[in-house]
């Protein structure tokens, strides 16, 4: 086919804003929107919705699809991310993120009940060898993975699920869902890592879209 332009394009898309001035903004991501556009996603993006919003005052490092930001979340995670928008907010926030000066805190409901009330996940995560589609917890080839630590604690017990803050000390990609399934503990409605297939899921499956993880809490130093 012949190649599509890769610009994003402003569209009138509600925004959550939790707080913004000259130099960020954090909103609140809602559950099922993908940050910028990529293939199988041209439109109705978080960058979509910003470029209206801000119009040109967005940092210019992200390129013209990916303008402004510095940490992504998964489509099917809501919760807070913050954006850059001019590139001194940008090289800072990267920084920041970079050598985890930015703390990240989730909630998160998996499968199942915990024995212990907290712990920390440290195993190194990358592509799956042969599922693409997904990471894994990857110990034998230093090559192919990074380093990877969660830290989390139990909020709340059902006993056929546990209610979970998790704490991130990296960011990569499907971080806390690798690791809760690596613990035998997949996340609720997350059928790529093992979850999806309770009884529970079954019965309330218009509730629950997709993997039950929020992006609670950003803990930064403003770039200014």
């Amino acid at each position: 086919p012949e190649a599509a332009p890769c610009e994003a394009q402003p569209e009138n898309i509600p925004l959550d804003i939790i707080y913004e001035d000259d130099d960020i903004i954090v909103v609140c991501k809602p559950q099922g929107m993908v940050v910028h556009p990529a293939a199988g996603n041209t439109s109705g993006t978080l960058v979509n919705a910003l470029l209206y919003h801000c119009g040109p005052s967005l940092s210019g490092i992200g390129g013209v699809v990916r303008p402004g930001i510095v940490h992504r979340i998964d489509k099917d995670t809501g919760g807070l991310l913050v954006v850059a928008k001019n590139d001194a907010a940008h090289l800072f926030l990267s920084e920041e993120i970079k050598y985890h000066r930015v703390e990240r805190t989730y909630r998160a409901i998996a499968l199942g009940n915990f024995k212990e009330d907290s712990g920390t996940v440290d195993a190194p995560i990358g592509r799956h060898p042969i599922d693409r589609k997904r990471m894994a917890v990857i110990r034998s080839d230093e090559h192919r993975s990074r380093e990877a630590v969660t830290h989390w604690r139990v909020l709340e017990r059902f006993g056929f699920a546990t209610y979970l803050e998790c704490e991130l000390e990296t960011g990569r990609t499907h971080q806390i869902r690798v690791h809760t399934s690596s613990l035998g503990h997949p996340l609720m409605g997350d059928s790529l890592y093992g979850g999806g297939g309770t009884p529970f899921e079954a019965r309330h499956k218009a509730l629950i879209c997709g993997q039950c993880l929020f992006a609670a809490r950003l803990r930064l130093t403003h770039p200014r």
